[in-house]
């Protein structure tokens, strides 16, 4: 990653996260996905040095997204027998598929609220 990259979430990354915190997707989970959108395959140190999380934090943010099938992981040993090998990631889904998964996440949501709405509408009508 070039000494620039630091500069990744400019513009559209920031939109992005700000848009899925929105919709009640947790901070570095919406930052990690931001990094991945639009740094294709990163490191967790360049992701760390983008968007400023605690390797920690990239490591919990990463877990639901292997769980929905989002990303791979690899992991490559460094050039020394020492330490940890250094971590991959990658969106392997489409951004818009991923988008299409919150929407319909959302609009569930709002059908329960409407319906909700609707009981309490007929319980303030019997008067009890």
């Amino acid at each position: 990653m070039k000494s620039g990259d630091t500069d990744l979430l400019s513009g559209k990354g920031y939109e992005i996260i700000e848009l899925l915190q929105g919709l009640d997707v947790p901070r570095t989970e919406a930052i990690s996905i931001a990094c991945l959108v639009c740094g294709n395959e990163m490191t967790s140190q360049n992701i760390e040095q983008a968007s400023g999380l605690r390797q920690p934090e990239v490591s919990i943010a990463m877990r639901p997204l292997r769980e929905r099938g989002w990303i791979e992981e690899r992991n490559e040993k460094k050039n020394t027998d020492k330490g940890r090998p250094v971590k991959y990631y990658k969106l392997i889904v489409p951004f818009e598929e991923i988008v299409k998964t919150f929407e319909s996440k959302a609009l569930r949501k709002n059908m329960e609220m409407v319906e909700a709405l609707e009981q309490l509408k007929e319980l303030s009508g019997n008067g009890e």
